[in-house]
């Protein structure tokens, strides 16, 4: 099922429960103030409530902006490494260049394919480049290991094996860096936050005389657009927000691979 499609059902749902929190939460106040009752101390208890789903919020998305940004990051990282390692192939034999050229384009092209099949939603064909990816790395390592063998300059192979091994070691780092985001039940928790939010401010409503719907309407919107901008942020590529500008550089990478 289309990421989108289930987040903006997950929003959509959310926005709808707190439409009815709200409700409800103004029908109990309507009822406790028909029976007298006063709320002693309620005004420091939805501070608290409120103060807290503020925090947690806050965190959540200043978590997922930072890790959207480490994301790119690597990316730029990714670019600089296959890019030095490219540029020390000129320290090889002449002979032994025209493989490793080969086999440098081949693997930035199943890098970016890997990358276009996240953002198009294709897991499998993503799955495949990734493992692609690693029995390129084996064939260029050997290509390499071979090349500084017939070198007669050691300085040709102290300059491109570290190069190598910093080109495939990001490749590790992006697929964890893809992989870390907050436990679900910190999720769990902001939903409920949002919706024990919606049923105190209800209840602040049950005590005027007057409904507001504009106020509701805005206050459950806001709640279902915030939570569905985290969850997009912490999933780049699978929704609205792409890495589309940062793939570029690994892009123009291959653009100078001639």
């Amino acid at each position: 099922m289309n990421f989108t499609f289930v987040v903006v059902l997950v929003a959509v749902g959310l926005f709808g429960s707190t439409l009815a929190t709200l409700e409800l939460g103004r029908r109990l106040g309507q009822r406790a103030e028909a029976h007298g009752h006063e709320g002693t101390g309620a005004g420091t208890v939805e501070t608290a409530v409120f103060a807290l789903l503020g925090l947690v919020i806050a965190l959540t998305f200043s978590g997922a902006v930072d890790r959207l940004d480490s994301r790119r990051k690597l990316v730029a990282v990714e670019a600089n490494a296959v890019g030095t390692a490219w540029l020390r192939l000129d320290l090889l034999p002449a002979d032994t260049q025209p493989q490793l050229r080969d086999l440098f384009r081949r693997y930035l092209d199943t890098r970016l394919r890997r990358f276009r099949a996240l953002s198009g939603g294709r897991p499998d064909e993503a799955a495949a480049a990734a493992a692609e990816t690693a029995t390129m790395q084996g064939e260029i390592w050997k290509a390499s290991v071979s090349a500084c063998r017939a070198s007669e300059s050691m300085t040709a192979c102290l300059l491109l094996v570290p190069a190598l091994n910093e080109m495939f070691d990001i490749t590790t780092t992006r697929t964890m860096s893809a992989r870390i985001h907050p436990p679900f039940i910190v999720f769990l928790m902001l939903a409920a936050l949002a919706l024990a939010s919606s049923l105190l401010a209800g209840y602040a409503m049950g005590s005027g005389q007057t409904r507001s719907p504009f106020h509701r309407f805005a206050f459950a919107l806001v709640i279902a657009a915030t939570v569905y901008v985290i969850v997009d942020l912490e999933y780049p590529r699978l929704g609205m927000i792409e890495m589309s500008a940062a793939d570029a550089m690994l892009e123009d990478v291959r653009k100078t691979m001639r």
